[in-house]
């Protein structure tokens, strides 16, 4: 048959064991020699984003053991506040939170008769991808097809009226007119709710009881309030218990409870990330075994530190009870395939933590290098960049290659491309060593997929941890002490070398598992093994990094110091005993020190020159290995890493410009290194390729390093996607004065060679002042811009895009955390929560920023910096942490609060912050641009000539003058203090001017002028008799008291008094419609007939048409006219709510007032809506009265969403209406939720 000559051909074999790479790390020699050493006895910790318990591959270890010991969430984001303790009547709780009864079932065992009771909504713990599945087949299976129904039938009654009163379409009576309207409210009410249809979400009650010997819980997933179904849960830890939300999410969880059952942590999954990984580390397939991962026989403790608030990001909270975790569950081993950008290198409370775990109870940690590569210098943290850490990075096989990638040709082994490199800019190494990155294993269940491929330095961390068990496993089972020490010695010490890769990018090296463990065994019983060597050079850095210009004139002597480290419980005389006889080595002919050294313990110095003279440009790499004599084969017992970056400077002849031709193979990088010259403020890199066929793809990345700032801070990263001939080009901003390097490499798996033309010419206008802070009260700033290195084309534009309002904190309280925040050995934690309160004038976009904690995490001073964004219903709408760039939150008009969450384990330290202020950035409808000019002169001139373009030569400056925005362009809230925040481009390029941009801020000195009245306006009561003022003010402070004492008889006395009775009759009418208003509903209606009587409508209506009143009274007649207007207004809205409110509604009357009504004020206006809604009800308009509630702009009211609600009910819009219904359980919590 077709194909059978294929079939016949075809490779048989599947290559099962590369889908998840062990052959390559000498996993498999090791399990193939010691097949009782597969991570028995080992327990990895998972700091990750949770796993699932159902995922396959995750339930029981090789000799039977619960794979799984304990799931943990540490980031609190699925806590619930269960601290409403209530008694059951008859069997029953109402729930304070849904309205629900809660049934309990009689064979539920709870002693105490109390019952803690919280609300949790699902999508609060379902990560996004399942949020957006859901909502598709809820929408596809549940909302479209009743939705449909309901809007064909919506239309066809449209149609069949308009075809009925087609000829008296112009002569409607006013009953038609309404009906025709709620037709059309209908349709046009469900198209918008189809577009708008967004899925609330299943919101559970949750409860918590003591049975007498445990706590435990029940989540109401049947949103019933039967909870004979629901399944009654104990803490994983203590049960190994899970369930699972619904069989259409298939979401599992578990519990655990705290602080005397007042909070229920449900542990869910944020991500499939975490349950892949865990896979890696210790799956086990009995079935299968060719898919197991690395330690199929290690227990996992998994400790969910992505915050499900956060899409997945780790906090610094999370990440510190993290680490208690992990130690009070006595894990042999941690891996965290996680991390970010520092600005500086271990330290921080993360750090300090993680150290403390390694240094003092002795767990191994090993954690992902980064993602960032290819250019040096961008290791992250704390993978590459602390002490502690074994850091991971990602390489590719070309098994690998043929399983998991399906290429058509098998490539030799290399380094991911985006795998981050060192070294650090403290000169460490950053990279430990190397392993497999990519794996197809198991990921949740929600996810539908079984098992998924990725690929990261995330990947290669695991395989590692699990190689790392493997030999662990090993050790403990031969009873041979180790240490992390000693254990990362081994793995360092044994990794072999991939040809064509070096140190800067692979590490030590690709991690050998078997080797490892016969190193271990051998060198047992070596001096110092478990000693942790601490090199110091300096004051704070760790290696040799020579990069700058400045530090390569000459040679450089670094004083090295190298101080051992014990654990705690090591015994005294170890530390006497011990002496080390070490030999100093190094292999570069450009680095000199001495060559022996004697290491007692106490810190020992010695100096270390490096000559950079006579180098070629480019980078180099050696280390300064020190040796055990007694022990040679042990390898380096510490190293002093030496990188020195040679950069090349370009000529003035050269237009300060260089183009090469690169040759490629996949995964090859060309690094270039420049100095930057004095001058230059963006650089062009532009690349011409020449491909054999199809296409090539190319990563770009361009790295300049700052002192304290990461590498993100001054970087270029982007893809270009080449076919033969192709140009692309592309400018980055540039830091004068600072090394570049531009790194281009072919992708790894871009397949054949090609060619690469590469230029990169460096431009510049320097600008004095380097950024533009403008204060209110100048007139205009001048810049003064400079050409230095070419003729550069000169076009400023300045602009301002944000709006910043500086807040102070209303209130600050200090507490002590509970139980879920305690370190190890004890230590509380507090939390400092600062509120700050703001209104929204608008809808628009809103960013808070706390610029003192910002953008620090690991490296931070602080556990947490987590904020909350409320509003006035206390919905939580947003949440954010260190890295204000990633959280913008779109808010509707009103008032809004924001708390602000700092923790420590010193209460001194948040003491310091009560009165932090943050910044509310708030981007401006549209940009406010500024008036830029050449001179004062020109500025001056009533038609001056704004700056357009000039080219300046070499050396040329060319002043620019700044005017301040116009007032009507700043936001009316501003007050003193608060700025506008925008850039000023320079370059006249298109390209160009995006880069090359100075930050700009326009201070605020004084609130936006408001328009005051007039000394005309001012003196126009004053045109008046003294006497005749007198009595006015003595009728208008009648009046007001005669409303608040509801006194009749004073209101008609100064009725009698005054010429004119509309006032006095407007405050008896207000009096009646407040004070029992239902008893004297004829009252009312005389009496705003009253008002109306003294008014002459047909006047008013004549003023209100004029167009523009220039008489010499025209101030007063308006005045007087507006009061008019708004009398007659409030009069037929009182009396038309009168009519309404009859026991039989007096409809024709009521119809002929909103006649009225319509005529002086739109129904869509805020003091109408609630007249608009009663008329439109009583005529069993209920479409026309959910499109008046729908109009109000702002934060949503509960009484408006009640009434909507209940009028969905009576349209029959039964899915409407239970949408709504859903969402109110959302939208109106009643209580701020658990930090």
């Amino acid at each position: 048959g077709p194909g059978a000559a294929g079939y016949e051909t075809m490779d048989a074999e599947f290559p099962l064991k590369a889908l998840l790479p062990k052959k390559e790390t000498g996993a498999e020699r090791f399990l193939a020699r010691y097949p009782d050493h597969d991570g028995r006895g080992i327990t990895i910790a998972i700091l990750d984003t949770g796993v699932d318990p159902g995922a396959p591959g995750l339930q029981v270890t090789t000799d039977g053991r619960q794979k799984i010991v304990d799931l943990i969430d540490t980031t609190g984001s699925g806590d619930v506040d269960t601290s409403h303790v209530v008694a059951a009547h008859d069997g029953s709780i109402p729930s304070p939170f849904t309205g629900r009864e809660l049934k309990i079932p009689d064979e539920w065992e709870n002693p105490s008769g109390q019952w803690h009771i919280g609300v949790k909504a699902a999508y609060e713990l379902f990560p996004k991808p399942l949020r957006t599945r859901l909502n598709k087949e809820i929408k596809e299976k549940s909302w479209d097809p009743t939705h449909s129904e309901c809007l064909a039938a919506a239309a066809r009654e449209l149609d069949k009226w308009n075809d009925e009163y087609k000829e008296k379409n112009t002569n409607l009576t006013y009953d038609e007119k309404l009906w025709k309207e709620e037709l059309e409210a209908r349709v046009e009410l469900l198209t918008q709710f189809d577009k708008d249809h967004d899925v609330a979400g299943p919101v559970y009650d949750c409860i918590v009881f003591h049975d007498g010997n445990t706590w435990r819980a029940v989540i109401d997933t049947s949103q019933t309030g039967d909870l004979s179904s629901a399944t009654v849960l104990s803490s994983f830890r203590e049960s190994g218990q899970y369930a699972t939300f619904g069989g259409q999410d298939l979401m599992n969880y578990s519990i655990n409870i705290y602080d005397d059952g007042h909070v229920l942590s449900v542990v869910t999954n944020c991500g499939s990330h975490g349950t892949h990984v865990a896979c890696i580390a210790a799956g086990n397939f009995p079935d299968e075994p060719a898919l197991n991962g690395l330690a199929p026989g290690a227990q996992i403790v998994a400790v969910k530190i992505g915050d499900s608030r956060l899409d997945s990001m780790e906090t610094g909270r999370a990440l510190v009870n993290g680490v208690a975790a992990i130690v009070a569950h006595k894990c042999d081993l941690a891996n965290l395939s996680f991390g970010e950008g520092a600005h500086w290198h271990n330290s921080g409370r993360v750090v300090e933590a993680m150290n403390e775990m390694t240094e003092k109870h002795g767990v191994i940690f090993v954690s992902s290098a980064g993602n960032n590569g290819p250019a040096l210098s961008t290791v992250g943290c704390p993978g590459g960049t602390e002490s502690s850490t074994i850091g991971i990075g990602a390489l590719v096989t070309p098994e690998m290659m043929d399983a998991e990638y399906s290429m058509r040709e098998r490539l030799p082994v290399n380094q991911y491309t985006w795998s981050s490199r060192g070294p650090t800019t403290d000169g460490h190494l950053g990279v430990s060593v190397s392993a497999p990155g990519g794996a197809i294993a198991s990921v949740p269940n929600w996810t539908l997929k079984g098992s998924q491929m990725m690929n990261g330095t995330s990947m290669s961390s695991p395989n590692a941890c699990g190689g790392i068990a493997l030999v662990l496993s090993g050790l403990k089972a031969n009873g041979i002490p180790f240490s992390p020490s000693s254990v990362r010695r081994g793995v360092e010490n044994t990794a072999v070398a991939v040809e064509g890769l070096d140190h800067l990018t692979v590490g030590r090296g690709l991690i050998q598992v078997d080797k490892a463990f016969e190193y271990i065994k051998e060198h047992g019983e070596d001096l110092g093994k478990d000693i942790t060597f601490e090199v110091t050079v300096g004051s704070d850095q760790r290696g040799i990094y020579l990069r700058e210009a400045r530090q390569l004139q000459r040679p450089s002597v670094s004083i090295v110091k190298v101080e051992p480290k014990y654990h705690d419980d090591a015994e005294h005389k170890d530390r006497i005993k011990l002496q080390l006889r070490l030999n100093l080595s190094c292999d570069a002919s450009w680095v000199s020190a001495p060559s022996h050294l004697v290491l007692m313990n106490t810190a020992r110095q010695f100096s270390v020159q490096v000559d950079p003279r006579g180098l070629n440009s480019g980078y180099h790499f050696s280390e300064v290995c020190a040796y055990n004599v007694d022990s040679p084969s042990q390898g380096p017992l510490f190293r002093v890493p030496v990188t020195v970056i040679m950069p090349e400077k370009l000529s003035v002849e050269s237009g300060y410009s260089r183009t090469d031709k690169l040759l490629f193979k996949p995964g090859q990088v060309h690094r270039l290194f420049l100095e930057v010259p004095h001058g230059a403020t963006w650089a062009e890199v532009s690349l011409t390729a020449k491909v054999p066929s199809g296409s090539v793809a190319y990563f770009v990345h361009g790295i300049q390093l700052q002192k304290n700032c990461d590498y993100r801070s001054h970087e270029v990263d982007k893809r270009a996607v080449l076919s033969d001939g192709s140009r692309w080009s592309q400018p980055f901003k540039l830091l004068s004065g600072l090394t570049l390097e531009l790194a281009i490499a072919q992708y790894w798996s871009s397949l054949g060679d090609s060619e690469v033309t590469r230029t990169i010419t460096f431009h510049g206008l320097m600008r004095e002042p380097s950024e533009v802070i403008f204060h209110g009260s100048e007139v205009f700033k001048r810049v003064d811009v400079t050409a230095l290195l070419q003729q550069e084309e000169l076009q400023p534009s300045c602009s301002l895009k944000t709006y910043v309002e500086p807040l102070r904190p209303v209130d600050s309280s200090i507490r002590c955390l509970g139980e879920q925040d305690v370190l190890p050995g004890g230590s509380r934690v507090y939390q400092l929560i600062l509120t700050y309160n703001f209104s929204q004038a608008k809808k628009g976009e809103v960013r808070p920023v706390a610029p003192y904690l910002s953008d620090h995490l690991y490296e931070s001073e602080y556990e947490s910096q987590l904020w909350m964004l409320f509003d006035s219903n206390k919905q939580l709408i947003m949440c954010g942490d260190a890295y204000p760039q990633k959280y913008a939150a779109t808010i509707e008009k009103g008032d809004y609060t924001l708390s602000l969450q700092v923790c420590h384990s010193k209460r001194q330290q948040l003491e310091r912050l009560k009165d932090l202020m943050i910044l509310l950035k708030h981007k401006l409808p549209s940009p406010v641009s500024l008036d830029v000019y050449s001179s004062l002169v020109q500025a001056m001139k009533p038609s001056g000539t704004k700056f357009n373009s000039v080219k300046l030569s070499v050396g040329a400056s060319a002043p620019l003058y700044i005017f301040p925005p116009a007032e009507d362009k700043i936001p009316k809230a501003a007050k003193p203090g608060h700025f506008l925040e925008g850039s000023i481009s320079f370059a006249k390029d298109s390209e160009a001017k995006k880069v090359d941009t100075s930050c700009m801020k326009y201070i605020i000195s004084e609130s936006p002028a408001s328009k005051t009245k007039s000394s005309k306006d001012k003196s126009q009561n004053n045109n008046k008799p003294l006497p005749e003022q007198y009595q006015e003010a003595l009728r208008s402070f009648q009046l007001s008291w005669a409303t608040k004492l509801k006194d009749f008889q004073l209101v008609g006395d100064v009725e009698k008094e005054a010429t004119d009775p509309m006032e006095a009759r407007l405050a008896k009418l207000g009096i009646l419609n407040e004070q029992d208003r239902l008893s004297h509903l004829d009252d009312i209606v005389a009496a705003a007939d009253g008002v109306l009587d003294c008014i002459d409508v047909v006047q008013l209506a004549g003023y209100c048409g004029i167009k523009a009143d220039v008489g010499s009274d025209a101030d007063a007649m308006k005045r007087d006219m507006n009061k008019k207007k708004a009398a007659v207004i409030e009069s037929l809205l009182v009396k038309t709510n009168a009519l309404a409110d009859f026991p039989e509604p007096r409809i024709a009357a009521i119809d002929d007032v909103m006649v009225e009504v319509q005529k002086w004020i739109e129904l869509k206006e805020a003091k109408v809506v609630p007249v608009a809604v009663k008329h439109a009800r009583i005529h069993g308009h209920y479409a026309r009265a959910i499109k008046l509630l729908s109009q109000e702009e702002g934060t949503r009211k509960k009484d408006v969403e009640d009434q909507v609600v209940e009028l969905l009910d009576k349209l029959n819009w039964d899915h409407c209406a239970r949408n709504r219904q859903q969402w109110l359980l959302r939208r109106f919590p009643g209580k701020y939720p658990l930090f």
